[in-house]
């Protein structure tokens, strides 16, 4: 546009289109260094006697950065990948790889008995392993007065 020329409407609603690749790029540009919404991906599964939970977590030392725990009815996870700093005189350095704090919430099924529960870390992924008792709830009859 030049001078007072209008910009003419977009009948298709769908000029925002041209702009994604500009505000792609514009977000790559961001640091991402505070990556606390950064999900965690999981896989669960409750076995005949077992409810597992499986957590990407590569990168990291899981005695120093890895931390799991139970409060009131949800196993938590959590990780922390730690930034290296690297600098060079003769080349460039560009990493795509994301930094910072990653937690994940599961809700635990009922009978799930955290005493006994394990975590082991292999390949990049946390397996949390919680076993669990068949709970019957209790069957209480209830009187029926006259009113």
């Amino acid at each position: 546009m030049k001078g007072k020329e209008m910009a003419h409407p977009d009948p298709t609603g769908t000029r925002w289109l041209f702009d994604l690749p500009d505000m792609r790029r514009w977000f790559e540009g961001l640091p991402m260094r505070f990556t606390d919404f950064a999900p965690m991906r999981i896989e669960q599964e409750m076995t005949d006697d077992a409810f597992v939970v499986k957590a990407e977590m590569p990168g990291i030392d899981p005695e120093r950065d890895a931390e799991v725990w139970v409060a009131d009815g949800m196993l938590h996870m959590r990780a922390e990948r730690r930034l290296e700093e690297k600098s060079e005189k003769d080349g460039t350095f560009r990493s795509e790889f994301q930094y910072g704090s990653f937690h994940r919430t599961v809700a635990l099924p009922k009978g799930a008995v955290t005493a006994d529960m394990t975590a082991t870390y292999k390949d990049g992924v946390l397996e949390v392993r919680l076993p669990v008792r068949q709970v019957k709830d209790p069957v209480a009859k209830v009187p029926i007065a006259r009113a």
